[in-house]
């Protein structure tokens, strides 16, 4: 096994080289040559070192950057079957965010993560993007979690959005949580075991295994038995010392109340079945939302995993929100 300080000198001997070729295509874009570009950049965020990945045959296309779910999470190895369509109208832009994937292997945090960090790192890695791209604006998606950080730049910072994907997103995550827990105990009601761990769970969440609860048997019930197992519990209490925290300030997010008017187009895409981030609460939330463009689109087989369950028709209703102009291309 390679020791560990060995690849961070490694990963270390590389960055030189990819700040080199960063500035290469800068010069090229700049001149609005097309310019291939299948590479990760490691550029400093937030005070630590985070990978950003940029796939495009054409660096002139727009950006499309995806805010993965979690948190704790990437998107970033699986892309290619949720992007394979995408790629032909967009810059595919993928981040590991901090304590996530291979940012986490590089450098883990050295503080805590907190959403006001996350999304401090959210508008360096934009404006990162853009420096690096030579574009004024980009296409910003959130994948659950990661529209905490994606309205946050909606709400602060519309000017570098074209328009904003709002994929199965947090709006109001304590009445979530409630609903989800109510649905899970009356779907286990006559499973002893699944009913005495989710009486105990306590909503607004004080203690590790009351999401540990919610989140296991709401696997369970979608057929993934894994989370049974002591595997799934150990490895959710270790997820917990660094994003329980996180995670409790998401749940006193309340989109409807704080956030009533955005001023760049926002579009819904919501999975039908979805009772991790409430299907009810994201469309009666799009309803009162004011945009100066807004759409939102239902998914009939899918649940909180779009993107994996209906991947076809999740890169063709992005492609279909673009302009002719581009979409035509």
């Amino acid at each position: 096994m390679i020791n560990k300080s060995i690849l961070i000198v490694l990963f270390a001997a590389l960055i030189p080289f990819s700040e080199c070729k960063a500035q290469d295509i800068n010069e090229l874009n700049s001149k609005n040559i097309p310019t291939k570009i299948d590479k990760l950049f490691t550029p400093e965020i937030g005070g630590i070192k985070q990978f950003v990945e940029i796939k495009t045959d054409d660096s002139n296309k727009p950006v499309l950057l995806f805010l993965s779910g979690g948190p704790g999470s990437s998107m970033m190895n699986n892309a290619g079957s949720f992007t394979a369509i995408l790629k032909s109208k967009f810059t595919i832009v993928q981040w590991d965010q901090r304590d996530a994937g291979k940012t986490l292997k590089l450098n883990p945090s050295p503080v805590q993560p907190s959403i006001a960090l996350m999304e401090q790192d959210t508008y360096q890695v934009i404006e990162f993007i853009r420096k690096e791209l030579n574009q004024e604006k980009i296409y910003l998606l959130g994948s659950s979690w990661g529209n905490v950080l994606g309205f946050y730049i909606v709400k602060n910072h519309p000017e570098l959005l074209h328009s904003y994907f709002a994929v199965n997103p947090v709006i109001s995550q304590l009445a979530s949580e409630k609903e989800l827990l109510e649905v899970l105990k009356q779907h286990f009601k006559d499973n002893a075991v699944a009913s005495n761990e989710l009486a105990s769970v306590n909503i607004p969440l004080k203690i590790d295994e009351d999401l540990l609860y919610l989140r296991k048997w709401l696997l369970y019930k979608e057929g993934k038995e894994y989370a049974t197992s002591p595997e799934f519990k150990n490895g959710f209490l270790q997820w917990s010392k660094t994003w329980s925290p996180v995670w409790k300030e998401a749940t006193n997010i309340d989109l409807p109340k704080t956030l009533k008017e955005v001023n760049c187009p926002v579009y819904f895409l919501v999975g039908k079945n979805d009772i991790q981030t409430l299907t009810s609460i994201t469309q009666k939330y799009f309803q009162q939302l004011k945009a100066p463009k807004k759409d939102l689109f239902l998914f009939d087989n899918s649940g909180h995993q779009i993107h994996k369950d209906e991947p076809e028709k999740f890169q063709h209703i992005i492609i279909n929100t673009l302009p002719a102009t581009i979409a035509e291309k």
